[in-house]
């Protein structure tokens, strides 16, 4: 959707359009309640602020909605259908090491693997994943917000673009 459009919305609408981006309330909320933005610039910056104060228990509501690194998101919610996009396919044998992965950070860490995927290779993600492995929970607790921060931002601008110049009217 365009800008104008996204800044046009109900607060209901506009809260609607944002929470798949990341389920995180007091963050919809500021996003929502910041409209109009003048560009789509002012939007990232907006959100992005808003962004740096989540708490642990944001980050932990926001990756209810999250499928684990490596499984496809089911059904038709906007964010699973973002999540599909994100994700790189991979190799079998990749796939089975990142499998094995995910199940040793949930023992480690208590909460499933988030990485912003989009852009990353499944071996980039693996080799994240086995890295991050070696964080200390507050270290990692940083990163995690992090990267929920990262794929937030990457969603909102999916989901909102600049506004769409009107056609040129011939003489």
């Amino acid at each position: 959707m365009d800008l104008a459009t996204f800044n046009a919305l109900s607060p209901a609408d506009a809260a609607a359009t944002v929470r798949p981006c990341a389920d995180v309330d007091s963050w919809v909320d500021a996003v929502v309640s910041g409209r109009p933005f003048a560009c789509r610039d002012k939007l990232l910056l907006h959100a992005m602020r808003a962004a740096a104060d989540w708490t642990a228990a944001d980050i932990d509501a926001a990756l209810a909605d999250h499928p684990r690194i490596g499984e496809r998101a089911a059904g038709d919610s906007t964010a699973a259908r973002l999540a599909r996009t994100e994700q790189p396919t991979a190799a079998e044998a990749t796939a089975a090491r990142i499998a094995e992965s995910n199940a040793a950070y949930e023992a480690r860490f208590g909460r499933i693997f988030l990485v912003r995927a989009a852009g990353r290779t499944a071996e980039q993600i693996l080799d994240n994943l086995t890295e991050r492995l070696g964080n200390d929970p507050a270290t990692e607790a940083l990163v995690t917000a992090e990267q929920l921060r990262q794929i937030a931002l990457l969603r909102l601008e999916t989901i909102v673009e600049e506004n769409t110049p009107a056609p040129a009217v011939a003489p």
